[in-house]
């Protein structure tokens, strides 16, 4: 019997066996997520979140320029840069698209922050989403910079509160994305601070500035938010802080 023919007749046969289905994946209800707008303002406790622009560029540059700061950029993408004006432009070329999508960290009491006209005001850092996905409701956040002055803050906490907040609340995803070089140990620390589960390692993913990098991969899904939200807000709350602003139980404590 021809081979083809053989196939044939074995399928027939396994069919007609009554051969048990192939498993398959929850059905997902509910349609495709929201893209982010950089439009939004996320309002928290300590920050608030709004659209970069390329006018935040001056004042935020004093904060990550110089060799004191030079380090700031070791994992990232780019920089360091040695010049305001080049800055400037490469903050405008990453504006002209639409993934990723860039907020600025502002201070609450800023007057950008507040809503004013002027967004030249203090800027803390930058975040950003990307490699959204609404068909398939992923999203990532990720391009962080943040100034010495928000590194390790209640402040740096609460962006990333509103970011997954914002998320998984607002827009519907249903799985949030960290992703880092595996050698940056405080980024993969600050990930599983977070909440975020260590998915595995993508070994040689990246040629970055001339050199190999590996990237570690982190999620947090739907289903786990409401307590990682949980414990969130309890360890932002201002009970959880002494006079002196020291915590009074690490953010891990309350998850467990």
């Amino acid at each position: 019997m021809p081979m083809r023919q053989f196939q044939r007749v074995f399928r027939m046969s396994s069919t007609m066996a009554g051969r048990a289905p192939n498993p398959l994946g929850t059905i997902v209800g509910g349609g495709p997520a929201r893209r982010p707008s950089q439009d939004t303002r996320l309002v928290g406790r300590y920050v608030t979140l709004v659209g970069l622009s390329a006018r935040h560029a001056d004042a935020f540059y004093p904060h990550i320029s110089g060799p004191e700061n030079a380090h700031l950029w070791d994992y990232m993408f780019d920089g360091p840069y040695d010049d305001a004006a080049v800055f400037r432009a490469a903050l405008e070329a990453k504006l002209a698209g639409q993934d990723p999508v860039f907020y600025a960290i502002l201070p609450n009491g800023d007057k950008g922050a507040g809503g004013g006209d002027d967004e030249h005001g203090s800027i803390l850092g930058i975040a950003s989403y990307l490699r959204i996905d609404p068909n398939h409701r992923s999203i990532e956040v990720g391009n962080l910079m943040y100034s010495p002055q928000l590194q390790r803050t209640p402040a740096a906490t609460d962006a990333m509160y509103l970011l997954a907040r914002h998320a998984f609340e607002d827009l519907g995803y249903r799985r949030y994305e960290w992703k880092c070089h595996s050698l940056n140990a405080p980024s993969r620390r600050a990930a599983l601070r977070l909440g975020f589960t260590y998915e595995g390692l993508f070994r040689k993913h990246f040629v970055v500035k001339g050199r190999n990098r590996d990237t570690a991969w982190y999620a947090m899904v739907d289903d786990e938010w409401p307590s990682i939200k949980q414990a969130l807000e309890s360890w932002l709350d201002p009970a959880n802080f002494d006079a002196e602003g020291k915590q009074r139980k690490r953010l891990e404590e309350f998850r467990r």
